[in-house]
């Protein structure tokens, strides 16, 4: 008969959401829902690398991440490029020693078009950021957790929008989601024998510069509500407790999950 693996003491399951001691990177942490969930992993004990293709807009992230007594750094990294995340990655390993934590915030919109006048141009920018730019930044970080030996959390960020269909001009950024979520279930299925953990967030709509234009749209706001049973946009500290959980102990025997931060839109 197999032992019965032993359980944790009450002091281990208190820190099951621990973070102290891990090194995060966070891609677009100059954007709105980067910056929020750099935040939120150094409130819970994460130093935290923060990546953004605009190394301008993250001066206040840094600085809230340093005013919680953690270590933080800044780069610009473009996503996109195999060498900008390499070298990227080498900078992290130099200043921090290690990396524990990837989350890869930085994605696209893009503009949004009818399917039968897309721009094929604007779908392959898309594709490229969303899509290229995921797989780009687990990889690196894939390779580092393999060399380290003692696992690693990957976080990428899907969407509703990877499940289901939308009215709103969504051919591209749906797709490309889409592809976040399997892709994420693929490394889980080809990491686990690194104890690496993949998992995607998928949010549903939140208030962002870049959905001011739906915002801006009574009947568009109307249209995304009424997809969402618990009748309202998605806040931004909605997302860290899941980001934390992925991130964490906790979640030690999850992956391969599309965890729906969504009120309810993947449901009903």
């Amino acid at each position: 008969m197999a032992e019965e693996t032993p359980r944790k003491s009450v002091e281990e399951l208190r820190k099951i959401f621990d973070l102290t001691g891990k090194v995060a990177v966070v891609t677009g942490a100059g954007g709105t829902l980067g910056h929020a969930l750099a935040k939120g992993l150094a409130v819970f004990g994460a130093d935290v690398a923060c990546w953004d293709i605009k190394p301008d807009i993250m001066d206040d992230v840094v600085a809230d991440i340093k005013g919680l007594g953690r270590k933080a750094t800044s780069a610009g990294v473009d996503v996109t490029s195999d060498e900008s995340v390499k070298t990227a990655m080498e900078a992290v390993i130099r200043d921090f020693g290690k990396v524990n934590i990837m989350v890869t915030v930085a994605g696209s919109a893009g503009v949004r078009q009818p399917a039968e006048t897309f721009d094929i141009d604007e779908w392959q920018k898309i594709m490229n950021i969303n899509v290229r730019g995921t797989l780009l930044c687990a990889k690196y970080a894939g390779a580092e957790y393999v060399k380290q030996g003692d696992g690693g959390k990957v976080i990428t960020i899907g969407s509703v929008r990877g499940f289901l269909g939308h009215p709103g001009g969504y051919a591209a950024y749906g797709t490309s989601k889409g592809a976040v979520h399997l892709l994420t279930k693929q490394l889980a299925t080809e990491w686990a024998k690194y104890k690496i953990n993949v998992n995607a967030i998928a949010p549903s709509i939140f208030w962002t510069p870049l959905t001011q234009q739906i915002k801006n749209d009574p009947e568009m706001v109307k249209i995304f509500m009424a997809r969402i049973p618990l009748g309202r946009a998605a806040e931004l500290d909605d997302f860290i407790g899941a980001a934390v959980f992925l991130a964490s102990p906790a979640s030690d025997y999850v992956t391969g999950v599309i965890l729906s931060v969504d009120g309810g839109a993947v449901a009903g």
